[in-house]
């Protein structure tokens, strides 16, 4: 195998680090944001919390869509199809477009009530809150999946330091504006909302305009986004569904373990909501692991390279297990640091750590197998197995055990850990099973034509 033919080490090196600094970036912004909207007053605060969580909904949505498209991308690129890989990149452009319009309609017209559904019980200016920044969240949706579909077509293509300046000027747009928003203009949640739109606008048409430069090899073409290719929407959306509808039973779980930690007393919640933050960082190798899988794995799977897959299967296995167990071995160390910085009674704190020591031992260890190699098997189109594999064991494993551990056993916080990594470990044991048989060679995501 002469991995210089496809993917040399410094490419891969350059992805994954770029990757890795972007997804560091948009968390420490997000920390930032935090503190900026809490000066905004406990509404504003309130408000913007519940609102972010249902718009993770959208945000889930606009990325499995992302992601058929980029699985897609991959492989023409692979097959040096490159007019083909446009052709799709437009397509996806075209329906992301469409799609989030749809959904800013529907947001706009029914989003009172929908909040009122969702939150009906919380008090009259958290509520005015919520109405406010979700009116002004639901304007940005199609500038958040536009920069979507143009972010799957530079990762396709292994640019990623792109993406990674791009959310950097993003972010700090975001970050300047809700400084102006909140202490020059006073203008309290709508002093956060709207920098967050002019920030994903801003993506949005760089990204787009990036994406038309005839020097790429993917190109947008104004002839290919207006023209309806139903053969390329159905392999975009035969990966995107799948990918959309694990997302979305995982987000209603997370709703339902939510309710559960509610009853575990005050010093359980802020301790799961403490240990969470700090999951989020020791999670952030995994997580930038996924994209290099779908464009590796996908590019080898479009040059028809089972041989290259089954290679870099095993090699960006290895690279996933090696950074993920040094990143969460460095964040567990440096957890004490950071309860320095919380107001947190000795118990609370003690709790942090246990928390934090269970998620970072198993996140090193199962979640490179069960979320960053299942990425590779939807890179190579096998995205129902993987969409059985994760919806069955989020309700059966990580709910029921939940249930059970938490509540029957009365275990807690400690509990919903327990059960959230015997998840992963059920996952990790079948998409290595899954990934053995090579079952995932059988499928197959994309189709020549002539234009």
């Amino acid at each position: 195998m002469r991995e210089n033919v496809l993917f040399s080490n410094k490419k891969l090196k350059k992805m994954i680090v770029s990757l890795f600094l972007e997804q560091l970036l948009v968390m420490f912004v997000g920390l930032a944001d935090t503190l900026v909207i809490s000066y905004a007053g406990e509404a504003a605060v309130s408000g913007v919390s519940l609102v972010n969580q249902f718009n993770t909904i959208f945000i889930y949505l606009f990325t499995a869509l992302a992601s058929g498209g980029a699985v897609v991308i991959s492989q023409y690129i692979g097959r040096q199809e490159k007019e083909h890989a446009g052709e799709a990149a437009s397509q996806l452009l075209l329906f992301s477009t469409l799609f989030s319009g749809f959904m800013t309609v529907v947001v706009l017209f029914g989003n009172e009530a929908m909040l009122r559904l969702l939150f009906g019980k919380v008090k009259k200016p958290v509520m005015d809150a919520c109405i406010t920044y979700l009116k002004i969240s639901a304007y940005s949706y199609p500038a958040l999946a536009v920069y979507n579909a143009g972010a799957a077509v530079y990762r396709s293509l292994g640019k990623t330091n792109v993406t990674m300046y791009l959310s950097a000027v993003s972010n700090a747009i975001n970050v300047i504006g809700n400084v102006i928003g909140v202490f020059v203009l006073k203008a309290g949640v709508a002093g956060v909302a709207w920098p967050s739109f002019l920030a994903r606008v801003f993506s949005a048409v760089t990204i787009t305009v990036l994406c038309f430069l005839n020097k790429n090899e993917v190109v947008y073409r104004r002839g290919w986004i207006f023209y309806w290719k139903s053969s390329l929407m159905r392999s975009i959306l035969n990966v995107a569904v799948p990918n959309g509808i694990e997302n979305g039973i995982f987000q209603l779980v997370k709703v339902a373990l939510s309710s559960m930690v509610a009853l575990f007393g005050t010093y359980q919640i802020a301790a799961n909501g403490v240990a969470q933050s700090i999951w989020s960082l020791a999670a952030l190798a995994g997580v930038a692991m996924g994209p290099v899988f779908i464009t590796v794995i996908g590019q080898c799977m479009g040059n028809g390279n089972t041989e290259a897959a089954e290679y870099y299967f095993r090699k960006l296995t290895r690279v996933t297990l090696l950074l993920s167990t040094v990143w969460n071995f460095w964040i567990f160390l440096l957890t004490p640091v950071f309860l320095h910085f919380y107001s947190l009674s000795p118990e609370t704190k003690q709790l942090v750590i246990w928390l934090v020591l269970i998620h970072n031992v198993f996140n090193a260890a199962a979640y490179p197998f069960s979320g960053a190699l299942s990425y590779g098997l939807r890179g190579a189109g096998d995205v129902k197995f993987t969409m059985y594999v994760s919806v069955i064991s989020t309700i059966a494993v990580r709910l029921f055990l939940s249930w059970l551990l938490g509540i029957v056993l009365q275990m807690g916080v400690i509990g919903i850990a327990l059960a959230m990594v015997c998840d992963w470990l059920i996952r990790a044991v079948l998409f290595i099973w899954r990934e053995k048989t090579g079952k995932w060679k059988t499928f197959q995501v994309i189709t020549s034509f002539k234009f």
